[in-house]
């Protein structure tokens, strides 16, 4: 009974011995990620086994080939044990980063969820309200010359025309987050799409004197979804007017890259404060100039529009930036290049 305790306490000592160092080691480890975490206790672990067979092996004053035959069959058992155990970390590592990562990626989601609900109620209480005392103005007949009458008619009409394109808005996001857009790539000529965009933009910009600048040739073929990469080229284009100042400029241009086609809108804002410029593209997200816009363009486009043309993008496997320039921003989308035509 003696030696067992005497054996105990070897082992045990020399177990303690490589556990206090790998105590010490996962402590200046503190700051390193879980899969080196699992992998120093792991090692410890068997490590301290090895230590204690080891020990109590020499204790018990073992022939040289007996010892031997000990020590190899310790190391093979830990070779064995590191290696599962390594592969099995590694794969619990992955596992624990991909829940921290889903639930990081829930509460973000919630967050813009939240957000999305506060910005809509925001944005419709107003012209609601509006419409409201407009219909009551009539119905009570309040107002009753012809004039003010068909004005009162268009404003209702304008208003819910905004609203209406809301509503489509959040429509095109809902299915863009629960991953129910269906896209039908082709090759499409980007000169085509971006001259349909100019067209529907040139009214508002004309009325506030903007001007719309896009080359006339040399427009590269993409491959994407037509009516997908319309309102992306929409949404820019109306979002660039809106901040313009008037007698301003809007300028779109087009290239090509080894692997890629880009498409830039670049305008004369005075440029986004760049605190703001990853926030961008967040849902609902404006900054202070898009409370009150100048001039109503019926779209969510300073907080719907572009979130929506970034999951539009992202659908297609491309990418888009944005950035300063001297008197402005420039959006810039980069897409799977078509067919060279």
């Amino acid at each position: 009974m003696r030696d067992l305790a005497l054996i105990f306490a070897i082992a045990l000592a020399a177990a303690l011995t490589v556990g206090l160092a790998g105590a010490l080691l996962l402590r200046l480890l503190r700051a390193r990620s879980i899969l080196v975490h699992l992998s120093a206790l792991l090692t410890c672990t068997v490590l301290a086994v090895v230590a204690g067979v080891a020990a109590v092996a020499e204790a018990m004053f073992l022939s040289a080939h007996d010892l031997e035959v000990v020590l190899i069959t310790v190391a093979a058992a830990a070779a064995v044990s590191l290696g599962v155990g390594w592969r099995f970390g590694h794969r619990l590592a992955r596992a624990a980063v991909w829940t921290d990562q889903a639930r990081a990626r829930e509460q973000r989601l919630e967050k813009d969820r939240r957000d999305l609900v506060a910005w809509v109620s925001h944005d419709l209480r107003t012209p609601l309200a509006g419409l409201r005392a407009m219909a009551e103005a009539l119905e009570d007949r309040v107002v009753d010359d012809p004039a003010t009458v068909a004005e009162y008619h268009r404003r209702i009409r304008q208003e819910t025309d905004r609203m209406t394109r809301l509503v489509d808005d959040l429509f095109e996001l809902s299915r863009i987050n629960a991953g129910a857009l269906r896209l039908s790539p082709t090759t499409v000529p980007l000169g085509e799409i971006v001259s349909d965009a100019l067209a529907a933009a040139a009214p508002l910009a004309t009325a506030r004197r903007i001007r719309l600048v896009a080359a006339k040739s040399g427009w590269p073929t993409v491959t994407a979804s037509e009516p997908e990469l319309a309102r992306v080229i929409a949404n820019l284009l109306l979002n660039a007017v809106r901040y313009t100042p008037d007698d301003g400029t809007v300028r779109v241009e087009a290239g090509r890259e080894p692997d890629a086609a880009w498409l830039a809108v670049a305008d004369t804002c005075g440029g986004i404060a760049p605190a703001d410029l990853p926030r961008l593209f967040d849902v609902a997200f404006r900054g202070e100039r898009a409370r009150t816009p100048a001039q109503p363009t019926g779209g969510a486009f300073g907080g719907l529009g572009l979130a929506i043309v970034h999951g539009l993008v992202q659908a297609h496997g491309g990418s888009v930036d944005v950035h300063n320039t001297a008197e402005g921003c420039r959006f810039v989308v980069r897409l799977p290049a078509g067919n060279a035509g």
